[in-house]
């Protein structure tokens, strides 16, 4: 019998692995498990609070916010999953010719949604990838080089799994960041380099900004193995000219970095600077950059967070990198089905002559000009603030605007033990009910306050939304003059 000595220790927050620990996602943080607080007491007593519900702004989540789901997207979905309805000519009349077509297709083609899949994906939901890129850029494409995956957030996972060797490894990324960045980054204790984007100028991307951040890293002792850009932006909303993706190509090509394009709200535009994909511009300068694009049925006008599909495609990676990344992939087996179909149904949707065409086109352009017009609508809002200044919202789903908080306000934050921006914003909860993110989780440059919030509460609800925000600074700004 082993003796008492040779037992483990009790799992602790002293057992487990301390990166755990040190990771830090404030998308879904402190706010949020606050905001889950308050939602469980308005349940219990709805007039308990100073507001009458939680108005999730912290996160990037169309349809919680009231967007309704694609019609034909969720027909073909119902019909995939119980082939039943199909098989009732009564029920199946009740669905458009093309949404029986094409769950027909789709089910020919698997053994049900219940079962594994290819580890890359469904061949024929790659193929209508491959085409949907193909069209999009004007190149050929090839579906052996596309990853299905469980929204785009597992694919920058992978690809920063397989980057990372050593502690002195580093991948360069905006700031203000995703957190998914730099939470991975820690997870996999490699080296976040984040270069500043250019505030005053619409947060756009500078080269010398680059050729700082990344001299400085390197100069520290890191090497610097990829580029991360995010485009249209999160948190700012920006969107990058193809003058600026060329100089960001040429960047990469000079130092031998693999560029990570995290493309995922490419159909959220705004402004006048269409979307262009980096893999348009690569082929186009016949750069053998190697790229890794990342999209994403959780954005866009679909919308459809929950069903966790996404890709990412590979350009110019060695065949031997290829096969890494397929046995990383293999090792989850596969994505899930549903989302899997997701994206097919995202990337080729019913034609204009269709049976579903005329009513998905009108889904469509009804979402994206409302949240054009929320996109306007918010940012006009900040900037009427006294000490806010808020970008215009270009693209993507979000606004991220500088605050300027009084002496008081920041020494109060102090003196809780919270960064000023959120006590900000926990004080903005409080009084609101409204639930945004500070700047702190995206990192900022040092000495500025911001916040990020959403433009997705719908039209009913923007103006009330605006409203109390704005009631809730001036009466912040008057507590802490």
């Amino acid at each position: 019998m082993s003796s008492t000595s040779n037992v483990s220790p009790k799992i602790s927050l002293d057992t487990i692995n301390p990166l755990v620990k040190e990771a830090q996602y404030a998308v879904r943080g402190e706010l949020v498990i606050k905001a889950d607080g308050y939602r469980q007491t308005l349940a219990k007593d709805p007039a308990s609070l100073p507001f009458k519900k939680i108005v999730a702004c912290n996160i990037g989540n169309p349809h919680e916010l009231g967007q309704r789901p694609l019609t034909f997207l969720r027909q073909v979905l119902a019909l995939c999953h119980y082939p039943e309805l199909i098989k009732n000519e009564v029920t199946a009349a009740t669905f458009p010719a093309d949404a029986v077509a094409r769950a027909e297709f789709y089910l020919s083609k698997i053994a049900g949604t219940g079962a594994y899949t290819h580890s890359k994906g469904l061949s024929f939901i790659r193929d209508e990838v491959a085409a949907f890129i193909e069209a999009r850029d004007g190149h050929a494409t090839d579906p052996e080089h596309i990853f299905i995956t469980d929204g785009a957030s597992s694919g920058v996972k992978q690809l920063l799994q397989t980057l990372i060797a050593s502690p002195a490894d580093g991948v360069m990324c905006p700031i203000p960041q995703y957190p998914l960045y730099s939470a991975t980054m820690t997870l996999l204790n490699g080296q976040l380099v984040g270069y500043f984007l250019n505030e005053d100028k619409g947060w756009s991307m500078d080269l010398p900004e680059l050729e700082r951040a990344y001299d400085a890293a390197v100069a520290a002792g890191t090497t610097v193995r990829a580029l991360t850009v995010i485009n249209p932006g999160n948190p700012t909303g920006q969107c990058l000219s193809v003058e600026n993706i060329e100089a960001v190509v040429r960047f990469c090509e000079a130092r031998n970095l693999v560029l990570l394009a995290d493309e995922v709200y490419q159909t959220n535009i705004y402004s006048t600077v269409p979307f262009t994909s980096f893999r348009k511009v690569v082929k186009d300068m016949g750069s053998d950059v190697p790229l890794v694009s990342f999209h994403s049925v959780s954005k866009g006008f679909v919308g459809e967070c929950g069903q966790r599909g996404g890709y990412f495609h590979v350009t110019n990676l060695p065949a031997d990198i290829l096969a890494q990344l397929y046995k990383l992939a293999s090792i989850s087996l596969c994505s899930n089905v549903t989302g899997q179909l997701t994206v097919g149904l995202m990337v080729n949707p019913p034609k204009p002559e269709d049976p579903s065409g005329p009513a998905y086109a009108q889904e469509r352009d009804q979402i994206l000009e409302s949240l054009k017009r929320r996109a306007s609508k918010v940012a006009a809002a900040l900037n009427a603030l006294e000490g806010v200044s808020c970008q215009p919202v270009q693209g993507a789903l979000y606004a991220f605007p500088q605050i300027t908080l009084p002496a008081k306000a920041v020494a109060a934050a102090k003196a809780a033990g919270k960064p000023a921006d959120t006590f900000y914003c926990l004080a903005m909860l409080d009084a609101t009910g409204i639930c945004v993110v500070p700047g702190t989780g995206f990192v900022q440059k040092p000495n500025t306050y911001h916040f990020r919030t959403t433009i997705l509460p719908s039209e009913t609800d923007i103006d009330n939304v605006n409203a109390a925000l704005a009631k809730f600074h001036a009466e912040f700004l008057a507590k802490y003059a």
